[in-house]
């Protein structure tokens, strides 16, 4: 486990605006409560609470990922309007310490979804 530092800043900070992920014409997940990480120089990623998200359009997949600075994470197969995305969400369950603020919450990668929408009205 590494902790975010100089080297590799990482920040949390809640996002004021609504967050909307759509895949097929179906809203997948839709938020005023998303956390947006940024991690070093990476694009920064929305974090939505698992409340937030049709869970029922998400089946959890075997594909796993280590983050030495955020811990283990697990995958999702996103389905919507006849669309079916493989591993195109996920989540660390049981993130380290320092990223505690992320767990029970969901990322989507941009390229895997139709949209991730900010809506700042």
């Amino acid at each position: 486990m590494k902790e975010p530092g100089s080297d590799h800043p990482i920040t949390i900070t809640q996002n004021p605006h609504r967050i909307r992920v759509m895949l097929g014409g179906f809203i997948v997940a839709e938020t005023t409560e998303a956390l947006t990480l940024q991690e070093a120089s990476l694009p920064p990623v929305q974090y939505i609470p698992r409340k937030d998200v049709r869970m029922d359009l998400l089946d959890p997949t075997d594909h796993r990922t280590h983050c030495p600075y955020k811990g283990d994470a697990s995958y999702f197969t996103v389905n919507g309007g006849g669309l079916v995305r493989e591993n195109a969400a996920w989540s660390y369950e049981r993130p380290y310490p320092a990223m505690a603020r992320i767990a029970e919450y969901l990322a989507f990668y941009p390229e895997r979804v139709d949209a991730i929408e900010e809506f700042t009205d």
